[in-house]
């Protein structure tokens, strides 16, 4: 037979083809051993404290929980928090928009200065920040006086825990709206220019359609902020019991006075909000996904 016919060895790619398959198995098992140590990282600190929680919570019944829920304490812990998140997400969402506008949108001096410092509720404690708005609105400040001399109280007040929970909740709007707006680009806004649309128009027509889903995730991000907000409210506001005290501080009181009935009722609705809040923002993070690669 000429050697240009006879036919290839086969040793040589069964000789590759053990050690590739050797290859392949070590990485299923290691995508395996990955998979099951975030799974029990995951359980460990989330799944379990919060199974361990529902089984406290109903350790004696529903009954004393059901009594719990019912107590107007508890209805009136929970009207302050959610009044508190509604104010705070308000303010927040407006001047969020503003901001991102502007950081993105605009061009001035000190813009990278902002742009840092808008992170700082990120970097600073709750209760650093309740501590600065204490110096700065307390009955011994100059700010504080004036205002107490006029009838106004800020601090262990509802305006100073509007002031803190609006404080630790700046950067959420913000930061999922600046990149949106990058990502946008001008072009569609110069385009209703263009067509004679005013600056306004052009926001409620072009501007807002697009980064919608990502104001929705912020203000999701936001309310659940607010609503486990502890430290600065705990600083500004005293804990007067039946005046300044918040969900959480009344979960606190709880716990540390041995009357764990009304804290562990006052819990599980916050880890319910919470899961709701995360489900919802779970789905929201999908659609702006979707929104985004549209747009890109």
């Amino acid at each position: 037979m000429p050697p240009d016919l006879e036919p290839e060895p086969t040793a040589a790619p069964l000789a590759f083809e053990l050690p590739l398959k050797g290859r392949e198995e070590a990485s299923g098992w290691g995508r395996r051993l990955l998979i099951a140590a975030v799974l029990a990282w995951f359980a460990i600190l989330i799944l379990v404290p919060g199974a361990a929680l529902v089984r406290q919570a109903f350790a004696k019944g529903w009954q004393p929980l059901a009594a719990a829920l019912i107590d107007p304490e508890v209805r009136r812990v929970f009207a302050l928090s959610l009044g508190l998140a509604a104010v705070a997400t308000a303010v927040n969402t407006v001047f969020g928009i503003a901001m991102a506008l502007v950081l993105v949108r605009q061009r001035f001096f000190g813009r990278t200065l902002i742009d840092g410092v808008v992170d700082l509720p990120f970097a600073v404690s709750p209760i650093v920040a309740g501590l600065m708005l204490i110096v700065l609105y307390g009955p011994e400040s100059p700010i504080g006086g004036w205002l107490d001399a006029r009838g106004i109280q800020v601090i262990y007040a509802l305006p100073g825990m509007v002031l803190a929970t609006t404080f630790v909740t700046v950067p959420f709007v913000v930061r999922e709206l600046a990149p949106i707006l990058r990502e946008l680009g001008e072009e569609y806004e110069q385009a209703a220019h263009t067509l004679g649309a005013g600056r306004w128009r052009t926001f409620w027509s072009v501007t807002l359609p697009s980064i919608r889903w990502g104001v929705a995730y912020g203000v999701t991000l936001t309310v659940g902020r607010c609503l486990g907000e502890f430290g600065a409210v705990l600083v500004v506001s005293g804990n007067v019991i039946g005046q300044t005290q918040t969900a959480t501080l009344y979960i606190a009181d709880g716990v540390e006075s041995f009357h764990p009935e009304g804290a562990y009722a006052a819990s599980l609705v916050l880890a319910a909000a919470s899961f709701v809040l995360l489900v919802g923002m779970d789905a929201l993070r999908h659609r702006l996904e979707g929104a985004r690669e549209v747009t890109s």
